[in-house]
This record gives structure tokens, C-alpha cells and sequence, in this order.
């Protein structure tokens, strides 16, 4: 009886090969949502002013997100966060923006871009942007934060981490001592810089170490440009890649308050002028949102795993990467 079935599962495996090496052609069938429009979800209040909360959880980064086993896709996180700061920008009932972000951050571009859409966005419409920060917002985390007129953090939140961080790894010892040898061809000294068949030699650290400094210049930039009162000294001082409790973080002007989603909520209402509101999340079919804490698809905490995400990336990749995130 055993051998008769693995005589069956031989021949499919073996035909399902054939099948696919000819060339031939299979029906595809979505066996997950298709990712459609953004649609609206009141999830607290009431009223006809409203305030949407977007999230920011997991890794920050411009990848597109896939489910497993690559059956189920989405929009990336840069593209998905500019495109309901449209949908905002559009909705003359939507008087302020709750960003709430629970991240270690990212890549330094995807980073940037979404400061950029957020700052882009406070220009155009003249709207309140409000940062609240849940277990985690460190590096990145922290520089998309800083985008916002006001910073609140939970009591037990993890922030600072302000830095840059490449990630680079060398197999050279290891193809040695199984006998391989990297026989690639360049045509300049510096061009295969980085590469992980090499170990990295001092003036191309100091090459790299060039790239790092400006942009963590360009993270101490962006605090010192929205955090009043802060000093470009206090700054650097703080920045020394350490980690912050939410109340050394108020203590040394990181952020502007202590306090829960629900406060922060509050302080959007209050800066805005509005004594009522609805709260509102942007979701796409498929997605269950019914208050304020609901994360979307392919995101929150489960994000944040290294080995299983970002790494895994960067490894396949064999190219270095250039992070403003924290990674203990």
C-alpha cells in the first residue's frame, strides 16, 4: 500500500515537472483578496469632522508585502501611506492626521519618502499631524515621528535609537574552507565594494563610513528642523545610536507628552478646534476594523521580525543596506 502511493506521488511530482519545463501554460486563480480601493471605516465617534489614523507597524520599507505562500499581495507601505494622505489631502471633513507608529524603522529611503509625503502633506493642506508612538519607534520609527506637530508616547514605549546602520555581510572564510573562490571581473578597484565573497578592506570602510555620515546628518536634521528647542548639540549628544524610555525621551525633548492612543486622540481634537470627531481608518476589502487599535493586513508586531523579513531580504540580495533601524 506505501509503495503504491509513492509510485502515485512520483508520477505527479514527475508530470507536474514535464509540465512545467514544456512550457505549458496553467489558468492562474487568485486564491486571496484582490487588493482593491481604500474605503472608510468609522471606528470611534461621531460627528462630521473626522480624524483618520494611519498606521505605521513592522519594518519600514517600500518592498511590496506577499502572504504566504506568495498567493495574497498588497501595496507597499510608501505607496499605501501617500496614498491615503490623498485620500486626505481630498476630504475637506478630515481636520487632522494621527500617525501611529509602532516600528524599529527601516530603509533609509523609505524612511525619508515617508517624512517627506507627511511634510508634504502638513504644507498643502495646513492640517494637523499628530505622532503616537505604541511599544516601539525607534530609529526610523522615530523619523517619520518627528514629521508630526506633536509626539505622544505610551508609558512603556522603546524610542530613540537616532542613527544609521549598514547591514553587510562577508562568506569569504567560509567559500575557503569549502573550496570556492569568488573569480568575479571588475573593472575598477571599488566596484564589487560591499560584496559579501570579499572581506572589506579599510579604505572601503572609510568609503561606506562617508556615505553613513550624511545621512546621519541628514537624521539630525530632521529632528533639529521640528523639534523646538532642541539644540544641534543636545541633538548629537542624544544621538549616539542608545535607546530611550518614553520618560528619558520627554525629559530630553524627544517627544512632547506621555500618554495612550485615546490622549492622543484628544490632542489632535484640541489642536484642531474641534470639540467632536469621528475617527477613521482607511482599509481595503477583506480588511476587519472595529476601533481604534486595529492594524492593517501584513502588519503590526509579527513585522518585526528580522531573521524572517529584512534580513532574509538583504541576504538573498547579497548588496549592502543602508538602515535607520534598530536591530539588538
Amino acid at each position: 500500500m506505501k509503495n503504491n502511493f509513492y509510485r502515485i506521488f512520483s508520477i505527479f511530482f514527475l508530470s507536474c515537472f514535464i509540465l512545467l519545463v514544456s512550457g505549458c501554460s496553467f489558468i492562474s486563480v487568485s486564491l486571496g483578496p484582490v487588493t482593491g480601493p481604500l474605503r472608510e471605516k468609522t471606528v470611534s465617534g461621531r460627528g462630521k469632522d473626522k480624524i483618520l489614523i494611519v498606521d505605521i507597524s513592522g519594518i519600514i520599507s517600500d518592498e511590496k508585502k506577499t502572504g504566504f505562500p506568495a498567493l495574497t499581495g498588497g501595496v507597499d507601505m510608501v505607496a499605501r501611506i501617500k496614498e491615503e494622505l490623498i485620500h486626505a489631502k481630498g476630504d475637506k471633513d478630515v481636520k487632522a492626521v494621527l500617525l501611529r507608529i509602532n516600528s524599529p524603522g527601516g530603509a533609509v529611503t523609505a524612511s525619508d519618502m515617508i517624512y517627506h509625503e507627511i511634510m508634504q502633506f502638513k504644507k498643502e493642506t495646513n492640517k494637523i499631524v499628530v505622532a503616537c508612538i505604541m511599544d516601539l519607534g525607534a530609529s526610523g520609527g522615530y523619523y517619520v515621528a518627528a514629521s508630526a506637530d506633536k509626539i505622544i508616547a505610551h508609558p512603556t514605549t522603546v524610542t530613540g535609537s537616532i542613527g544609521v546602520i549598514m547591514l553587510n555581510l562577508s562568506v569569504e572564510g567560509l567559500l575557503q574552507k569549502v573550496g570556492i573562490t569568488d573569480t568575479s571581473i571588475k573593472t575598477g578597484e571599488h566596484k564589487d565594494m560591499g560584496s559579501p565573497l570579499k572581506m572589506m578592506t579599510e579604505e572601503e570602510r572609510k568609503i561606506f563610513l562617508e556615505i553613513l555620515n550624511a545621512m546621519y546628518e541628514r537624521f539630525l536634521f530632521v529632528i533639529e528642523e521640528n523639534r523646538d528647542g532642541l539644540s544641534a548639540e543636545k541633538i548629537r549628544a542624544l544621538a549616539d545610536g542608545r535607546i530611550y524610555s518614553a520618560q528619558q525621551a520627554l525629559e530630553n525633548g524627544l517627544i512632547d507628552r506621555i500618554g495612550y492612543l485615546d490622549d492622543a486622540i484628544s490632542i489632535a481634537k484640541k489642536e484642531s478646534g474641534l470639540e467632536e470627531a469621528r475617527v477613521i481608518l482607511y482599509h481595503r476589502p477583506g480588511d476587519y476594523k472595529n476601533n481604534i487599535y486595529s492594524q492593517l493586513g501584513n502588519s503590526g508586531i509579527g513585522a518585526i521580525n528580522l531573521l524572517n523579513v529584512d534580513l532574509k531580504t538583504f541576504i538573498h540580495s547579497g548588496a549592502p543596506s543602508f538602515m535607520y533601524l534598530w536591530m539588538p
